[in-house]
């Protein structure tokens, strides 16, 4: 298995024409852009990105099973992919978390410390909940490589240990079995209490949802709250209850939750008791029969967030998605109230801003009912995009008003 200190095992040669978004330092090459691999580099391999003409590009990891076949780290000959690039990379991170956002402000702050390609690297996310951190690899080549980053990471931040959780297919799609698990460190306990803008909220690092819990809406659930005081409020895909608390503490009267897992509902009535929220409750269902049930009970609200899973997982998928986006849209127009906030979330990268607007507005035809978009958000600073790999900016939250 490879190591942190390998040395470069081949060249990837381009196809002519195709080095432009590799030296404008995009950090994926597919397989339709290679013309070649000299050498014999295996799975996991340090390997060089050369354009056609023979020009080094950059560094990275190769993984001939991926779709993306390189994942590339460095645009610079001299510098080696060993623990001290990692180190420093995260450390660069780090900084942004800490110096620049100041999301380290307390024992049980919850943050993203790594994200991806924003944070030049590719495949690796890593989520602090107080003394824990939550790991995901979405890259051969660094879960290969995972126990010393990890390790490393958890000297630098002092916590007390580091979970893994695996996104579902990832091991399909790299070419390698991996399990959620411990990494390092002591077991993170079975309910951590984490603190977000003087709320708390139970998170479980082994059962819940992604890292366990969606850091990324932090910025919005605040957005939305300041629109719920004297209001009835209906937080549909509740999972934990994130929307719904913050509107039950900026003052709304009577907070709904509605999700379909049990484990969840239960982690947003534990979040309700934590905060003192006693006009939240929760509903058992799935979201779009037990949305069409209280359509047909005439069943209204001032305020709704409809925040469901990611419905497309590739762009074959998109049309279907724009469909459920759309369905869900209508379903939740039928709910509010006039002059109501009717908000709509989008955590599918294909979907783009521009598509999801277009379904709200097809929605606002054929209801008759007016359409204003009062915000467009996305995810929270934690999360940022890089300028060279856009692709990274998946989050989006449209705010509207219905009259």
């Amino acid at each position: 298995m490879p190591s942190l200190d390998s040395p470069v095992a081949g060249t990837v040669i381009l196809k002519p024409k195709r080095a432009q978004p590799f030296f404008g330092k995009h950090p994926w090459v597919f397989l339709g852009a290679i013309d070649r691999i000299e050498g014999d580099p295996q799975d996991g391999a340090v390997v060089d990105l050369h354009s056609s003409a023979g020009n080094f590009i950059a560094r990275g990891f190769l993984n001939t099973k991926s779709k993306i076949q390189v994942r590339l780290y460095s645009w610079d000959a001299a510098v080696a992919l060993n623990l001290d690039f990692f180190l420093e990379r995260a450390r660069t991170a780090i900084r942004l978390r800490h110096d620049i956002l100041k999301l380290n402000s307390g024992p049980n702050s919850a943050y993203r410390v790594i994200f991806s390609e924003a944070d030049g690297l590719s495949g690796m996310v890593v989520d602090r909940y107080g003394d824990w951190l939550s790991v995901q690899f979405t890259s051969l080549a660094l879960i290969q490589r995972g126990d010393a980053i990890v390790e490393m990471l958890v000297a630098e931040l002092g916590c007390k240990g580091a979970y893994l959780r695996t996104e579902k297919g990832i091991g399909k799609m790299e070419g390698v079995i991996v399990e959620d698990g411990l990494i390092c460190g002591e077991m993170p306990p079975p309910e951590l209490i984490i603190e977000e803008n003087g709320l708390q909220f139970a998170v479980n690092l082994s059962e819940g949802q992604k890292t366990g819990y969606y850091l990324d809406q932090r910025d919005n659930r605040t957005a939305v709250a300041r629109y719920c005081s004297g209001k009835r409020m209906l937080d549909a895909f509740s999972y934990s209850g994130g929307f719904g608390i913050y509107a039950a503490r900026a003052g709304a009267t009577e907070v709904t939750c509605v999700d379909s897992s049990d484990g969840a509902l239960a982690l947003a009535q534990r979040n309700a008791e934590l905060n003192g929220c006693t006009q939240l409750t929760c509903e058992k269902g799935d979201v779009f029969n037990t949305l069409d049930g209280y359509g047909k009970q005439n069943r209204k609200f001032d305020v709704i967030v409809l925040d469901p899973p990611k419905f497309a997982r590739n762009r074959g998928a998109v049309d279907d998605a724009l469909r459920d986006y759309r369905r869900l849209y209508e379903v939740g127009i039928r709910l509010l109230n006039p002059d109501g906030i009717l908000v709509l979330c989008c955590c599918t990268g294909l979907v783009t801003m521009d598509q999801l607007e277009e379904v709200i507005s097809q929605v606002s035809v054929k209801s008759r009912r007016d359409v204003q978009i009062l915000e467009r958000r996305g995810s929270a600073a934690d999360h940022p995009v890089s300028a060279s790999c856009r692709e990274g900016s998946y989050l989006k939250c449209i705010i509207t008003r219905v009259s």
